[in-house]
């Protein structure tokens, strides 16, 4: 992990600082073409496409008659699930629905004299939620992923997620797509998966949204289907910032740390901090422990590519570090944690204490882990019931409420030089229309 001082004048224009805060600007473009072409043929060919493309990439045989899992596999993926695990899924399904609850929004009305003017909220019919597969397993992405579609009213929950190799789902995404509320479950994925049901096919239904992470065809499939579908995000490697203090004890750190960098080689792992001793003490800590990590080869990688130690100024100016580079987790391993809360601007999820380490927002805690990456926290929130929910909104005026706003919605259209919005209110007035002659020359 390279150490970065950031105490100089112009330290907002460091190459280094400036290299993470563009981290996620531009996908791999030589995707692009490849899955460009798999939309096509799926949106022209439905199921024969889909299936070949199952074919091709995930080994995997698949007909009208198997694609969708039974309710007899879901049945028997209960019977795989460890009782401590299968325990574990209950909690965080309570958990995590009961975090999103306070979510929900009413609709409602304001009244004026002659007026009633208001905002209907409308869950989305359908909703379609992606979850890796192959040989990890992701209950978590399931849970956090259907519970807020399902708190916000969605009557039909479809999961995708890849069976490689095999007809066989990973029974824990199964048992917690059960829990969740699931309503439909398809054993495809990838661009494939994505464009079937952004499209719908003759075996599977098309939906209005589309979240969920997935590898690089499978996000950039999300971002070329926007428009004939609603997506969450684009959603890039995975990321933690930790903002220390000398109170951090650096072997927490450094794991915390590592617990990102073991997701991806792209994956970005930033230490902030004002003490130059506690940025020493977690690298030899990181060092220490990546040699004993499984997944070290891609821990490894990904420190090697983003892992950055900055020296600030002080605590304050560790914030302005944070918010500039805007991480999906957002650690504050600090001696009065909430004092900095209202420094700090941009950020997926904030993680305040010693205690709060990041995999506890992972899996149990009730905040939704799906977040924004790529700096995308300036503008991106966290997964939420509001994502699956659309907003219209209501508008009455009764004869006496017109005439009390008729003169300045026209003069408004006369000033944008739009005649027929000016003449659907001067009909309404009553208003004699000048019919313009022309002069004599």
């Amino acid at each position: 992990m390279k150490i970065v001082d950031l105490r100089t004048e112009n330290w907002e224009k460091n190459s280094e600082l400036l290299r993470i805060k563009n981290r996620g600007q531009g996908l791999e473009s030589k995707y692009a073409q490849s899955v460009l072409e798999i939309i096509e043929n799926v949106k022209k060919f439905g199921d024969s496409a889909v299936f070949s493309y199952a074919k091709k990439f995930d080994k995997v045989e698949l007909t009208p008659e198997n694609v969708k899992v039974s309710e007899e596999e879901i049945e028997e993926a209960f019977k795989k699930v460890e009782p401590e695990v299968l325990e574990a899924i209950k909690i965080a399904v309570t958990r995590v629905r009961k975090f999103h609850e306070h979510q929900k929004e009413n609709s409602y009305f304001v009244t004026e004299p002659g007026m009633v003017l208001g905002q209907k909220v409308t869950p989305l019919e359908s909703a379609g939620i992606y979850v890796p597969g192959g040989k990890a397993s992701y209950p978590s992405s399931v849970i956090m992923n259907a519970v807020p579609a399902k708190v916000a009213g969605v009557k039909k929950v479809v999961m995708i997620t890849p069976a490689i190799g095999s007809f066989e789902v990973n029974p824990y995404s199964l048992v917690a797509a059960k829990l969740s509320g699931v309503d439909e479950i398809y054993r495809v994925g990838g661009a494939h998966g994505v464009a079937a049901i952004a499209f719908g096919t003759e075996s599977i239904p098309k939906v209005d949204k589309i979240v969920g992470p997935g590898n690089i065809y499978v996000a950039l499939a999300k971002k070329f289907l926007f428009g004939t579908v609603d997506i969450d995000m684009v959603a890039g490697p995975s990321e933690i910032l930790v903002i220390a203090d000398e109170s951090a004890n650096p072997d927490w750190v450094a794991v915390d740390l590592l617990s990102q960098a073991e997701h991806d080689e792209l994956a970005g792992s930033f230490l902030v901090t004002h003490d130059e001793e506690v940025a020493k003490a977690v690298i030899d800590a990181l060092e220490d422990k990546l040699k004993k990590l499984k997944r070290r080869e891609i821990a490894e990688k990904s420190i090697e590519n983003f892992g950055t130690a900055f020296i600030t100024r002080d605590i304050y100016h560790s914030c302005e570090v944070a918010n500039i580079v805007a991480p999906e987790h957002l650690e504050v391993a600090t001696k009065e944690p909430f004092a900095l809360l209202d420094h700090i601007k941009n950020a997926g999820a904030i993680f305040l204490g010693h205690y709060t380490c990041e995999s506890l927002g992972d899996y149990i805690l009730g905040p939704n882990h799906v977040l924004p990456t790529g700096g995308s926290a300036k503008f991106f929130s966290p997964l939420g019931v509001y994502d699956f929910i659309k907003r219209s909104s209501i508008l009455y005026v009764s004869k006496e409420g017109f005439k009390q706003i008729s003169e300045h919605a026209r003069n408004l259209a006369e000033c944008e030089g739009l005649e027929a919005h000016r003449l659907a209110v001067e009909v309404r007035e009553a208003i004699k229309i000048p019919i313009k002659t022309e002069e004599k020359v």
